[in-house]
């Protein structure tokens, strides 16, 4: 597809929040010649002319039925709790991914699970009913471990912990739910470049190990019925060395001979981690030669034009939406506007306060458990609000302000001075 754009909207917006860093670099565009020319609302109105309202191909929403539109919100590590998974979703995500969860922390808690390497376990669970269709995101190094963990996710814990290990030991028993009211899928994470995650061999440390990769796919594929679509998160290549882009195609295509419904591909390598730019030409060559398999793609999505950029450039089935949605939610809601043949508006001061004000109260309640809700809530949100303030006509200074901000008070004060209309 080449559409080009008329447009003067294809720069990305000033986020004077993303500093420069030794853990990644600052938003910019993706390595992806002439991807910028092209006419985000001319792709979205061809998405709806192919595929008809959801602009999805109907694979997709047969698996997942309200999976209704091509992008889904990423499992952020640290971020994606039930609260930002709730206020994206009431900007228009269809489907939102947990952070990962590691399977032995999985397999070794119950529903008050102790802190675990990345995150907590509410920040894994569904959030109730408006929290669906939600996938659920495992990460781990034993094929045993992971299928159980699998089972036990879909399952919320129906079993005593014991149950669950004797899983491990000696065979995988009959599952005690049909995933109904739980989990839409299960995610495997075969792409985190975190370093202490590699080390244990997790994550992306399997495409420098695919064999072991593959037979941990089989497992969990195995574990759960076909009713329960299986998922992964990769990346390109582990590095760009010719070795490790045949362990990619290696991988990639066992994916979906062992069942898995689709893959989602992240534009940098697991050695890139997060600096300097993705590359979306790797992703357009996957699918020319795979164009029947449903494929997902990652990397460098900031702003809503690089959604529909990146579906026109590399003829993907969708687009994951990871670090361009952290304080932005408006990104969906702008993604549904094109949809329907409307331009995307920037959030007004008074949209914004009332997103804020929601995150507040939903975050609030996922830590009720906690021995200080409002403090941990008011430390929690800092991050947040540091991310939200890039949309304010004073981000600096409302930055700032949020950094320091400790108590349930100290955050209307914020609010207040800086988001009254």
């Amino acid at each position: 597809m080449s559409i080009q754009s008329n447009q003067s909207n294809n720069q990305l917006p000033d986020r004077p929040c993303a500093r420069q860093s030794k853990n990644a670099t600052e938003p910019s565009f993706a390595i992806a010649p002439g991807a910028q020319e092209i006419d985000p609302k001319a792709v979205a109105a061809d998405l709806i002319a192919r595929f008809g309202p959801t602009a999805m191909d109907p694979r997709v929403t047969q698996l997942i039925p309200g999976f209704d539109a091509p992008f889904y919100q990423a499992g952020l590590a640290g971020y994606s709790d039930a609260a930002m998974r709730i206020i994206a979703r009431r900007h228009g995500a269809p489907v939102c991914v947990t952070e990962a969860l590691l399977d032995r922390t999985l397999l070794a808690g119950g529903k008050g699970f102790a802190k675990a390497d990345l995150g907590e376990l509410h920040d894994n669970v569904p959030g109730g009913a408006e929290d669906m269709p939600l996938i659920g995101q495992i990460m781990g190094n034993d094929p045993a471990e992971m299928a159980a963990g699998a089972i036990k996710m879909i399952e919320q814990g129906k079993r005593s912990a014991k149950e669950y290990r004797t899983m491990v030991d000696s065979g995988i028993g009959e599952l005690r739910s049909d995933g109904s009211g739980t989990f839409a899928a299960i995610d495997i994470n075969l792409a985190c470049p975190v370093k202490k995650i590699s080390k244990k061999s997790r994550g992306g440390h399997w495409l420098k190990e695919p064999q072991g990769a593959v037979a941990i796919l089989q497992a969990v594929r195995d574990a759960l019925p076909e009713s329960i679509p299986v998922t992964v998160k990769m990346r390109r290549a582990y590095d760009d060395t010719p070795e490790m882009k045949r362990n990619f195609e290696y991988l990639f295509d066992a994916c979906y001979d062992l069942g898995c419904a689709w893959v989602t591909v992240h534009g940098r390598t697991v050695e890139q981690k997060y600096i300097g730019p993705s590359k979306w030409q790797p992703l357009k060559e996957l699918v020319e030669k795979h164009p029947d398999r449903l494929i997902f793609g990652s990397g460098d999505i900031w702003d809503v034009n690089q959604i529909f950029r990146m579906i026109a450039y590399t003829g993907l089935t969708g687009v994951s939406v990871a670090r361009g949605c952290i304080g932005n939610p408006w990104i969906f809601k702008q993604a549904r506007a094109m949809l329907a043949g409307d331009d995307p508006k920037p959030p007004t001061i008074a949209q914004q306060r009332e997103v804020l004000e929601q995150h507040f109260d939903l975050a609030l309640a996922v830590n009720a458990n906690t021995r200080d809700p409002e403090l941990m809530t008011a430390k929690n949100m800092r991050k947040f609000g540091i991310k939200f303030a890039a949309h304010h006509p004073q981000a600096d200074e409302v930055k700032k302000q949020f950094i320091y901000v400790k108590t349930l008070d100290e955050w209307r004060v914020v609010l207040k001075k800086f988001y009254t209309p």
